[in-house]
């Protein structure tokens, strides 16, 4: 568990290995890196899975290694417009299925992809192409391989000897003694050597939800409450917030991400104040709710309406990450893509909604592998993501429109400058369920420039529909996901559209606009 690499599984062993030899060529990144901290920049996210994002089906459907996938992986992920890549797992594993997420070597680069050297080799390439590398990390579980960390001196020494405390239902996996402090320091100091060895620009902690509640997945009588008679595990929250403040004392222009799935409070707040200390949150509700929404019939859209408002009442609460992550498109669940309704032409507008409404909201982007294609199928972690579809105009129409999506999230500093704080967003119209139609303004620091979305979920075009503004003059139409390069219908505003002292919305200007069938538009203002 402590070995710097580790034989290809089947086999075992851990191997005696030094982690010199490369030389790091990424100073400049490193450098801008720490003059400009992460909740200082926009962050589009493109995670991955190592094993299966590309194959060579002629050799047998082997997966790339480190070095083969480094210059082609940042190709693409820099010329769609992430800003980082998120790696799922890469510590070693023994399961294949379980796609890294059952760490057996803690501090090893899994072998299936090279050598520690060969990793160190992809992160500093991504990282000269202009892409941070965050890492998906567990400290959550681990599982019962007689050759990790279970019973490890013939005793219950990294995790708890009652199952009611240590072991997890769902996953068959074991639960880290938190309250004691070699094992703390154990996973501590693994985080910190992903980030000094490893250059890694953050750690996404996965099932924050699963350490926090010791009744997680758990019935009556199958867990212990603790000293107060509650059901948080104290000695977990301790660790969390403990890990956090070294983390970011040490290396304050890194990030933290947790994946966590309740109402627990102030997770992305500092520990000073009560928080977790976490960077960012995922906002799972979000997503939830835009896929059930997009999921329906637009006949019936107008009685969930709330679906996409309710956010508007929490968003400010955490920093909040947007996730579309490799959780939705596993398990019989399909892909983005199937989960739309409608038939082809209509999933393939309300894809480019979804991902619309995404890059409108407040928040870090996700999306997983595969999603920025439409990929009809859902996520095999045995195959590679199906790239011969893009021989297909509609596929390549969203792969154009995600494109699109980053550069304009990347330009505008009225869609990332304020996320976190409550003057960076506000509703124009979230009222109008009758039609379908919902519309909002993005501002930065500057409050002489907005950016200004209507989305129509109905697949009715919607002309002279009126928009209330906080200027006069013209609003340029910036984005329209109905443009026929990326397979929509073409209509659209011819440029913009002129604001006239109509007040609309309680705002003294508005304008008239085409809203087409399932599609989102977007304008750009200026006072004056």
């Amino acid at each position: 568990p402590f070995a710097f690499a580790a034989e290809l599984r089947p086999r075992t062993a851990s191997k005696v290995w030094s982690l010199e030899g490369h030389e790091w060529g990424d100073a400049a990144w490193m450098a801008e890196r720490a003059r400009r901290p992460a909740h200082e920049r926009p962050m589009s996210i493109y995670e991955l899975h190592l094993g299966s994002w590309a194959r060579v089906p002629e050799e047998g459907n082997r997966w790339l290694g480190s070095r083969e996938l480094a210059p082609r992986l940042a190709d693409y992920a820099a010329g769609m417009g992430f800003t980082h890549v998120e790696l799922l797992p890469v510590m070693e594993h023994p399961f294949d299925g379980s796609w890294g997420y059952q760490t057996v070597g803690y501090f090893a680069p899994t072998s299936r992809f090279g050598t520690p050297q060969d990793f160190m080799f992809l992160i500093d390439t991504l990282h000269q192409r202009g892409l941070g590398v965050i890492l998906d990390w567990v400290p959550a579980h681990f599982p019962d391989d007689p050759h990790g960390l279970t019973r490890f001196d013939g005793t219950a020494l990294y995790e708890h000897a009652d199952p009611r405390l240590g072991r997890h239902p769902d996953w068959g996996t074991l639960i880290f003694n938190y309250g004691r402090t070699e094992v703390a320091n154990f996973l501590i100091a693994n985080a910190l050597f992903w980030l000094e060895r490893y250059h890694a620009d953050g750690l996404r902690v996965d099932a924050v939800a699963s350490m926090l509640y010791l009744d997680y997945s758990r019935r009556a009588g199958e867990w212990i409450p603790n000293r107060f008679g509650g059901r948080e595990n104290l000695e977990a929250i301790a660790f969390l917030r403990h890990l956090n403040e070294i983390v970011y004392a040490e290396h304050p222009d890194a990030v933290m991400l947790a994946e966590e799935s309740t109402a627990w409070p102030m997770v992305s707040r500092p520990t000073s104040s009560g928080g977790l200390g976490f960077g960012f949150k995922w906002d799972l509700g979000w997503m939830h709710d835009t896929l059930d929404y997009l999921a329906r019939d637009p006949v019936y859209r107008r009685w969930h309406h709330h679906r996409l408002t309710f956010r508007g009442l929490y968003m400010h609460s955490e920093n909040y990450l947007l996730p579309l992550s490799h959780d939705e498109v596993v398990h019989g669940k399909g892909s983005l893509l199937s989960r739309m309704s409608g038939d082809r032409w209509q999933q393939f507008a309300n894809l480019r909604l979804l991902f619309g409404n995404q890059f409108a909201q407040p928040g870090v982007k996700l999306l997983f592998m595969g999603g920025e294609i439409a990929q009809p199928g859902e996520w095999k972690h045995d195959s590679s993501v199906e790239w011969h579809v893009l021989g297909d105009a509609l596929h390549r129409g969203i792969q154009r429109w995600v494109r699109d999506l980053n550069t304009l999230y990347r330009g505008e500093a009225a869609l990332y400058e304020r996320d976190g704080e409550p003057d960076g967003f506000e509703w124009v119209d979230c009222r109008d369920a009758d039609s379908s139609v919902v519309s909002l303004l993005r501002w930065g620091a500057r409050r002489d420039e907005a950016i200004l979305f209507a989305f129509n979920h109905t697949p009715v075009p919607r002309l002279d529909y009126r928009v209330g503004v906080p200027w006069g003059g013209r609003w340029a139409e910036i984005l329209n996901s109905d443009a026929s390069l990326y397979g929509g219908s073409g209509q659209g505003n011819l440029g913009g559209a002129d604001a006239g002292a109509i007040p609309t919305h309680g705002r003294p200007f508005s304008i008239s606009i085409a809203l087409p069938p399932l599609a989102v538009v977007a304008f750009r203002g200026r006072a004056g």
